[in-house]
């Protein structure tokens, strides 16, 4: 499968809206509590529906449990992460195989709950890359980085241009990036957006929606996160309310409690990022700039080394952690835009099928008359 480069997205998202069905705008309906119209009261699912039902959601709760960090220390690093992609990953997966256990076909499917996901999966598309542009950004940073420490290295170390790799590097993780800003409205969209619309007559409908709900609020609430430390600001942190009855509410409020919790005791604390290998490289040049700001002291030969070496090692990590990060995105990316890509060839086909069955029914007509 042909991999994206972060140019190749923004034009396939181009194409991706271009590609939408030209029909007028439907707008959303008001919603109020989501399962007043995903199962409201005296709906009955038969063994087999609610058996698929309590599987996904119980599957669902076990990998949102998992998402917890036993330490406070290892919440927002690069491999957590990278981890919450990889549940995303697995979750948006496993609602593709519910819907071949429920033999579902989008054929089937309310024009309505059609338009939720297109809508819903162009903004997730368009969030995936904003991140990876930043990530980007932030992987390019290490060129300053790998520029200062390389003048530090041997015997005649140039500290002056040291210092302006440094004052390079703080710059360039300073700026902002200018597509994090949409993020955050794309975002509140999709929750507002959250409740679906009211399902009759169709059983598996209704086990497909609800699904579907706790697998958008799980990605809603991950890429909330990202945003809020990608950004560097908790202004725009919100908790996310989700239904009680659902078998993954319990893991997933426990999740948001800690995980929110930590964030903003982090930024209250006056850090640069929430990102835990970043803070440590920040916190590293931070603790070496002084010293070869106006020249080494021989007395200070000792310090200088363990502190190269320290910067050196947690910049390697810092690189590392972002490389993973942008793989597992990437692969999140091609999810998505595999299973728009496949609702939209469904959707084509269902027409050109319903379309010559139209015909024939009409030149059947004609050989009566």
């Amino acid at each position: 499968m042909r991999r994206y480069s972060c140019e190749d997205r923004i034009e396939h998202f181009i194409d991706i809206q271009m590609s939408r069905p030209q029909e007028p705008h439907r707008p959303f309906l008001p919603f109020g509590n989501p399962f007043k119209f995903i199962l409201p009261k005296g709906s009955y699912l038969s063994p087999k529906l609610l058996a698929l039902l309590n599987a996904f959601e119980e599957s669902l709760a076990v990998r949102v449990k998992n998402l917890k960090p036993g330490d406070k220390e290892d919440i927002l690093t690069l491999s957590w992460m990278t981890q919450a992609i990889s549940v995303l990953c697995a979750i948006h997966t496993d609602v593709k195989t519910l819907i071949t256990e429920l033999e579902f076909p989008v054929c089937d499917w309310d024009e309505k709950w059609i338009d939720v996901y297109l809508d819903n999966s162009v903004k997730l598309l368009d969030t995936c890359i904003a991140f990876s542009s930043d990530i980007s950004r932030l992987g390019q940073g290490r060129l300053y980085l790998q520029c200062g420490l390389h003048n530090l290295d041997g015997t005649s170390k140039q500290f002056m241009k040291a210092c302006s790799s440094l004052d390079g590097w703080k710059q360039h993780i300073n700026s902002k990036n200018p597509r994090l800003e949409n993020c955050f409205a794309i975002l509140d969209s999709l929750t507002e957006s959250l409740n679906l619309p009211k399902i009759k007559n169709s059983a598996r409908g209704k086990v497909l929606m609800r699904a579907m709900y706790g697998v958008r609020v799980v990605t809603v609430f991950i890429f909330s996160m990202f945003a809020v430390t990608f950004s560097g600001s908790t202004k725009k942190l919100k908790d996310l309310q989700v239904h009680e009855t659902c078998l993954w509410t319990e893991a997933f409020v426990d999740l948001r409690d800690f995980i929110s919790g930590e964030i903003r005791s982090i930024y209250s604390n006056g850090r640069l990022t929430a990102l835990k290998e970043l803070e440590a490289v920040d916190t590293s040049v931070k603790k070496l700039y002084p010293i070869i700001e106006d020249g080494v002291d021989p007395n200070e030969a000792e310090q200088l080394q363990l502190l190269t070496s320290g910067l050196s090692e947690k910049a390697e990590k810092l690189s590392v952690g972002l490389d993973l990060l942008a793989k597992e995105a990437d692969r999140f990316f091609q999810i998505l835009l595999t299973g728009r890509d496949s609702l939209l060839c469904n959707l084509r086909v269902g027409s050109t099928v319903s379309n010559q069955a139209q015909a024939n029914t009409n030149v059947e007509r004609t050989e009566v008359r």
